[in-house]
């Protein structure tokens, strides 16, 4: 990642942490706070999985070893993909350090609390659920749409192969 994007992760990375710590000080697992009636609330959930709880009730010692490898990985393959790409590649590059971000940001929260914090809550009255999340999941996601969207715009490696 070029440099002043480093700027962009660790903000994410604050602004996730900070989240956390103010649901896990004010926030009591049992009583959520409904923000738009029947639609979004803020519920405490401690998941010791990955995206939408996945492996959750996997309970084995290698787990968290596991997880925050392949988070460890992730970081960098982004950092060595985003240092031999162009930095005239202004959205990959943002992409890549709102991605890197969220991932560090669910990272850092399961070395230090054995879990990742997640609280926000879509739903539909009481009849469809969105798995909980949290601002880092959704810098991830928002990183994986900005990345889509260069990748389309900016075909280059696919013209590239069908040129050889």
């Amino acid at each position: 990642m070029k440099n002043k994007y480093y700027v962009l992760s660790a903000t994410i990375l604050v602004f996730d942490h900070l989240t956390k710590w103010l649901v896990r000080a004010y926030l009591d697992p049992k009583d959520p706070i409904e923000i738009v009636p029947n639609c979004l609330r803020f519920t405490h959930v401690q998941n010791t999985g990955v995206a939408f709880g996945f492996f959750a009730d996997l309970h084995a010692p290698w787990k968290p070893y596991v997880l925050a490898a392949m988070a460890v990985l992730a970081v960098i393959v982004i950092l060595i993909y985003s240092a031999r790409m162009p930095s005239s590649r202004t959205l990959l590059q943002l992409a890549l350090a709102v991605t890197a971000g969220g991932i560090l940001g669910n990272f850092a929260d399961r070395i230090i609390h054995g879990f990742v914090t997640d609280f926000i809550e879509f739903h539909i009255k009481e009849t469809f659920h969105w798995p909980t999340f949290n601002v880092a999941d959704s810098a991830i996601t928002i990183g994986i749409a900005l990345l889509l969207i260069d990748t389309v715009k900016n075909p280059e490696p696919a013209e590239e192969l069908e040129e050889n």
